[in-house]
């Protein structure tokens, strides 16, 4: 890359315009900087200069960004980000690459995490960065070499591994269950539990029964792990992975509301930007992961 020189600014100055973006204030700024008000202030004015656009409403002691600063700041603030991680990663581990891996919480804990161990022992040289993120993102604003996904292999500008289907169950506590529903449409008349990453779940668990459920009103927790503890404190009916609930349905903690497990409609994959297919880090944890994918391995308890 040959940028012309004015399009290169200071990391001072970039990481002044983030910060005042960011916090709001000069003020806020300069405290979290360790500058004075008025370095922060020539800063801002050095890169108005060498950009020769004007980024800033002065009003007294106050600034204020520009709209088309406010969107230079948000592009910024990525970059330094990327600047960031590539440092961490190369001061961490330089020989062996590492790979920043976005995690669904509960697969990530329950079925990546136990199995890490065995890659550790296999590539030693390499190391893996675990982050939680429930959504998809863009992999050009976040800083991940992979991400594991649930649902389709449908993430723009990715390769993927399918990793294994998903199973669910309907469960509740035993003290919401007085009479045992005699069809599955009964169902419906008990308070329903939504997953948010699983918005068409209990419409595909009717569909599995014979029953079209077109609505299927409730209320919608945004993890695993809070639908669970609501399921166990009587809340209501939740469709929750059958390795989840193995011990709270042995224990008798929770029980089966209607039939055994169906199949998700969607999967669980591992999914990379196509430009990281090549890098040697991934490409081991890649090769290693697909012997772990079988559908008829049983996740660990």
């Amino acid at each position: 890359m040959n940028a012309p020189r004015r399009f290169v600014p200071s990391i001072a100055s970039l990481r002044a315009i983030e910060a005042l973006d960011r916090l709001g204030s000069a003020t806020a700024a300069a405290s979290e900087l360790s500058l004075s008000q008025s370095a922060v202030s020539r800063q801002l004015q050095t890169l108005e200069e060498q950009l020769g656009v004007s980024l800033i409403h002065r009003q007294g002691r106050g600034m204020i960004l520009t709209p088309e600063a406010r969107d230079y700041a948000a592009t910024v603030r990525q970059a330094l980000q990327q600047i960031t991680q590539a440092s961490v990663k190369l001061t961490v581990n330089p020989a062996g690459g590492s790979i920043d891996l976005a995690i669904l919480p509960t697969f990530g804990m329950q079925w990546l995490v136990p199995r890490l161990g065995d890659f550790a022992r296999l590539h030693p040289e390499v190391t893996i960065n675990l982050a939680t993120r429930i959504k998809p993102f863009s992999f050009a604003a976040e800083p991940y070499d992979a991400a594991i996904h649930f649902g389709r292999p449908d993430w723009p500008g990715t390769d993927h591994l399918r990793l294994r289907t998903e199973r669910v169950i309907a469960v509740c506590a035993p003290g919401l269950l007085r009479d045992r529903p005699s069809h599955p449409r009964d169902v419906l008349r008990l308070p329903i539990l939504h997953i948010e990453t699983r918005p068409e779940a209990w419409q595909h668990w009717f569909a599995a029964h014979g029953v079209t459920a077109t609505t299927v009103t409730g209320t919608v927790y945004d993890q695993f792990s809070t639908i669970t503890q609501a399921a166990l404190h009587g809340l209501g009916v939740a469709l929750l992975p059958d390795y989840l609930v193995e011990q709270d349905l042995a224990t008798g903690r929770l029980v089966p509301v209607w039939g055994g497990t169906t199949e998700s409609p969607g999967a669980y994959y591992l999914v990379w930007p196509v430009q990281k297919s090549g890098d040697p880090a991934l490409m081991k944890f890649r090769d290693w992961l697909a012997g772990q994918s079988e559908d008829e391995d049983l996740l660990p308890r």
